[in-house]
């Protein structure tokens, strides 16, 4: 009976929590410098898609005053267009204004489609990086070149030197916690970086967003978000006697019966 009840508390830890669509209702958007005509976010019907329509300076699309960590989010992104070859992507850990603040401290994931130099170099693939510091001082070549406020940690496993293709819709998959991110592209595994790989205690908590620069007609879309789960869950501990116990063990044996064959 004991083990039945086992079984039955086994499975009902193991059965998947089903995901929440996200409304993006009352969502807002900020753009670098606060230049109007930079961005233009449509939610579609249903609430949970949003199309970037614009060509313009990086802009993020939000939730003011949320906390997405311990979060898991899902969905997909397309570029709907074959004009131009920038960036898309997400942020984690955002606040109101912070992308024109004097102490921006978030994290930027972006997907660039072909190397492209423009006031500097900005190179094709994914990535993720830390944005700190004065923002509000900053050029957009920082985030083109990920450099000055934009430090870059690290690049996708598979995608770090490829890029989206036209009219592709890619599924994503993300974890955010106080001291792990992880993004999965396809299903694929493409970053996994620590609080400590980046430099920080914890990563700062705020919203998740979708993040747009210099690429126009991008669509994010089927947005949903779970509870994370342990991303690399501790196998269970099974005590098994150490070699030399185990020979221990069976010389007893072998003696026991020596023993009862003399006295026989």
């Amino acid at each position: 009976m004991r083990l039945k009840l086992l079984a039955c508390a086994s499975a009902l830890l193991a059965t998947p929590a089903i995901a929440a669509p996200v409304d993006l209702t009352g969502w807002q958007a900020d753009v670098l410098d606060d230049v109007a005509g930079n961005a233009n976010w449509a939610v579609q019907p249903g609430n949970d898609s949003v199309l970037q329509t614009v060509n313009g300076l990086p802009t993020i699309f939000f939730k003011d005053g949320a906390s997405a960590q311990g979060l898991a989010l899902s969905g997909s992104i397309k570029v709907t267009t074959t004009g131009d070859d920038d960036y898309v992507g997400f942020v984690l850990g955002y606040s109101d204004g912070e992308i024109n603040s004097s102490s921006a401290n978030f994290i930027l994931i972006d997907w660039k489609q072909s190397d492209q130099f423009s006031g500097n170099m900005a190179y094709e693939g994914l990535s993720i990086s830390h944005v700190s510091g004065n923002a509000a001082a900053a050029s957009e070549y920082d985030f083109w070149g990920h450099e000055g406020v934009v430090n870059e940690l690290k690049r996708g496993t598979t995608l770090g030197s490829t890029g989206w293709d036209d009219n592709a819709e890619y599924t994503f998959d993300l974890i955010f916690l106080p001291d792990l991110i992880q993004v999965k592209v396809g299903g694929v595994l493409e970053l996994s970086l620590t609080a400590a790989e980046a430099g920080l205690a914890a990563f700062d908590n705020g919203s998740f967003g979708f993040y747009n620069y210099s690429q126009s007609f991008v669509l994010y879309a089927g947005i949903t978000e779970d509870v994370a789960p342990d991303p690399d869950p501790e196998p269970p501990v099974v005590d098994v006697p150490e070699p030399g116990m185990l020979g221990l063990f069976g010389l007893g044996f072998v003696g026991m019966g020596l023993l009862r064959r003399r006295r026989g």
